[in-house]
């Protein structure tokens, strides 16, 4: 199934839906979208993007970067949250290339899961509640994204294996960040050669270490975050399908991506 949703200025644009889970069902399609900065729609991307019928968009970025950078554009019925779920930053262009890259940024995701406690709870609430289409997204797409994707998916029963390779798709996109990056830095050097990379091992090893420190993610989520069972049963209810009741779905792909 091709699950990349074409747009012009943004690259990682992905629809959630489809994968198996543990009890036979599967993610419904064109429910849950994950994506990079909505900051950049206009033009045809626009219309292109009411045509997802997306109802909730939900914001993690920073607010000084949506200051910087913009915001998905106002429309009648479309409710926006900013939940900033990252609260140390840094800059990825600048990571020393001399470290551990993968597990570099499995720690910062560690922070991002230990003090973005009431965002994440917030986060999964509204997506457990939402009727509707939604999407969620920070810049890239990647890391803050790829956590809560990470969290969504492991919760409604899909295997780690295809969350891991849910958050490498990112990989597609590598070029085309660096290039965005480039292009609007273009009198600094980009030092870290991981740059706009998402390797399978960075999720992996956020979700051994959440499993260490509270069990496994489940109990994450419930004694960390917060969310009740209740919560995490509305999710399920709302995005999973019976096996075999819900009729393929394919978006266009961006030219030179694979199918997951």
């Amino acid at each position: 199934m091709r699950r990349h949703v074409a747009f012009s200025q943004l690259h990682n644009f992905r629809d959630l839906g489809g994968y198996p889970t543990a009890d036979g069902r599967s993610v419904r399609w064109g429910r849950l979208y994950r994506s990079d900065s909505l900051g950049k729609l206009h033009a045809a991307d626009w219309d292109r993007f009411l045509e997802l019928g997306v109802r909730t968009v939900i914001d993690l970025r920073y607010p000084w970067e949506i200051e910087a950078k913009g915001r998905v554009p106002e429309a009648a019925g479309l409710r926006y949250a900013n939940l900033s779920i990252e609260h140390r930053p840094y800059d990825q262009a600048e990571i020393d290339p001399a470290l551990d890259p993968w597990r570099y940024l499995a720690d910062r995701y560690a922070e991002v899961a230990l003090d973005g406690a009431a965002e994440l709870r917030q986060a999964l609430e509204l997506i457990a509640d939402g009727e509707e289409p939604q999407v969620f997204h920070c810049a890239s797409g990647k890391d803050r994204t790829g956590l809560l994707a990470a969290l969504v998916l492991t919760l409604l029963g899909v295997d780690e294996d295809t969350v891991a390779a849910d958050f490498a798709l990112t990989e597609l996109s590598t070029e085309r960040l660096i290039a965005d990056w480039r292009a609007a830095h273009p009198d600094r050097e980009l030092r870290w050669p991981g740059y706009g990379r998402a390797p399978e091992e960075i999720i992996r090893l956020c979700l051994a270490d959440l499993r260490a420190t509270y069990g496994s993610v489940e109990a994450y989520v419930r004694d960390h975050l917060g969310v009740d069972d209740a919560t995490v049963a509305r999710l399920r209810e709302r995005l999973l399908a019976d096996a075999g009741r819900e009729a393929p779905h394919t978006a266009a792909e961006p030219e030179g991506a694979a199918g997951a």
